[in-house]
């Protein structure tokens, strides 16, 4: 307990399956949790700030007023995660501006509020950022899973999250002379309370014989966030149940 205290992170999409558990965790660990998220409206103790993602002047308002009240960043949870409504679309039905839409909302918020808060973390000389990615930015997608299913995986989804690993892998390096540590979290598929025949056939295949769940993934991203990984970064930690070791 309290490897966070006091720090001040940032949770993305806090409002989330995943992001209401890590908020919750990282609050466990002592830390100053906001959460911004375009679902809710800003507090006055800045626990929630509304921020839409996708709006470079929606990231700047947010960056700006975190640092103007509370003096500076400790963390970023890179975690929200916008989409199109058409999302999950089979490859051959996918409209061409929805690609460029889900690209630029996922992959491009996260190049940019990665940007925007890495700028006080250098004047800081430290500060972590977690990226949060997916097996699918790991390996190519079983396709047999969604089997008796109309369930797909998104073509955009595994560019997206390929992506991610990558580009934390470049600020890692980047940002590394400046004390400021880069890291991502790559979950496998999370229970969500999906098609019962997607997963069981999931369940069959991983090597736990189970879906993950939010409180699988939440103590890694206190972890990296933490000063016990202070010679951790520029790390990918596949957190699926062995999925990614056949």
């Amino acid at each position: 307990m309290n490897k966070l205290k006091d720090k001040i992170i940032i949770v993305t999409g806090g409002n989330g399956l995943l992001g209401k558990e890590i908020i919750s965790k990282l609050s466990l660990e002592g830390a100053v949790c906001i959460n911004v998220d375009i679902n809710h409206e800003t507090t006055d103790d800045l626990s929630a700030i509304r921020c839409d993602i996708t709006d470079p002047e929606s990231i700047n308002s947010c960056v700006s007023l975190i640092v103007e009240k509370l003096g500076r960043i400790d963390g970023l949870v890179n975690n929200a995660y916008p989409r199109t409504k058409d999302w999950g679309a089979k490859f051959e039905n996918i409209e061409y501006a929805s690609w460029k839409s889900n690209v630029d909302w996922q992959l491009n918020s996260y190049f940019y509020f990665a940007q925007q808060v890495s700028k006080q973390m250098r004047l800081q000389k430290s500060g972590s950022i977690v990226n949060m990615s997916s097996v699918y930015g790991i390996v190519g997608p079983d396709f047999t899973v969604y089997d008796g299913t109309e369930m797909t995986m998104p073509a955009a989804y595994s560019a997206i999250k390929g992506g991610i690993v990558n580009f934390s892998r470049y600020l890692a390096s980047y940002l590394g002379p400046d004390g400021v540590r880069v890291n991502t979290v790559s979950p496998g598929g999370i229970f969500d309370n999906q098609n019962t025949v997607f997963v069981d056939n999931y369940n069959k295949k991983v090597p736990m014989r189970r879906m993950g769940l939010p409180k699988d993934i939440s103590p890694s991203v206190a972890f990296l966030l933490s000063d016990e990984a202070g010679y951790i970064t520029g790390q990918n930690l596949a957190i699926d149940g062995g999925w990614t070791a056949i």
